[in-house]
C-alpha cells in the first residue's frame, strides 16, 4: 500500500476520478516539473537570478535536454507565473526553516512582490539570445562553425 502512495503522481485532488484515475496532476497543472520547478526556485531565490541571467545559466545546465528556444519558453513561462502568484508568497507564518532553501521561507526576502508580468525588456532580450544562437548554430556545418562579422 505504502507503495503505490509513493509511485503516485503528485496531485492535489481537485477535480473527480475519471473512470478510477486521477484525472489532474501538479505537474500538468503547473506546467512544468517539479524538478524544474527547483531549479527555478534555487537560481531565483538563492542566487537572485532575473529572468535574462536565468536564461543564461540554464543553457548550459540543459545543453543536453533542451534547445535554448525551449529553455526560453520554459524560463518566461516560470517567470510569468511568478509575477502572478508572487504575492502570495509574502504573508509571513510562524515555521521552523533548517536549510538555507525553502519556498516557504521569506523572512529574509527583500524582493518586490508585485511585477509587470509582461517583463518585456527581459524577455526581449532573452529572444534577442536565441535568435544569436540559432543563428550562430545555423553557420555550423558538421561540427566546423564559421565565424560571424
Amino acid at each position: 500500500a505504502l507503495r503505490s502512495i509513493m509511485s503516485a503522481p503528485p496531485t492535489a485532488e481537485l477535480e473527480p476520478l475519471l473512470e478510477g484515475q486521477i484525472s489532474q496532476t501538479d505537474e500538468a497543472d503547473m506546467g512544468m516539473t517539479y524538478s524544474e520547478l527547483s531549479v527555478f526556485g534555487k537560481l531565483r531565490k538563492i542566487a537572485k537570478c532575473g529572468p535574462y541571467s536565468m536564461f543564461c545559466k540554464l543553457i548550459y545546465m540543459w545543453k543536453s535536454i533542451c534547445t535554448p528556444r525551449q529553455v526560453a519558453e520554459k524560463v518566461k513561462y516560470f517567470f510569468r507565473m511568478y509575477s502572478i502568484n508572487r504575492h502570495k508568497m509574502t504573508t509571513l507564518t510562524p515555521a521552523y526553516h533548517a536549510e538555507n532553501y525553502s519556498p516557504d521561507d521569506n523572512r529574509f526576502d527583500l524582493r518586490p512582490f508585485l511585477y509587470n508580468t509582461a517583463w518585456s525588456w527581459q524577455f526581449k532580450c532573452i529572444d534577442n539570445q536565441v535568435l544569436k544562437l540559432e543563428s550562430s548554430q545555423e553557420n555550423c556545418v558538421d561540427g566546423v562553425c564559421n565565424e560571424l562579422d
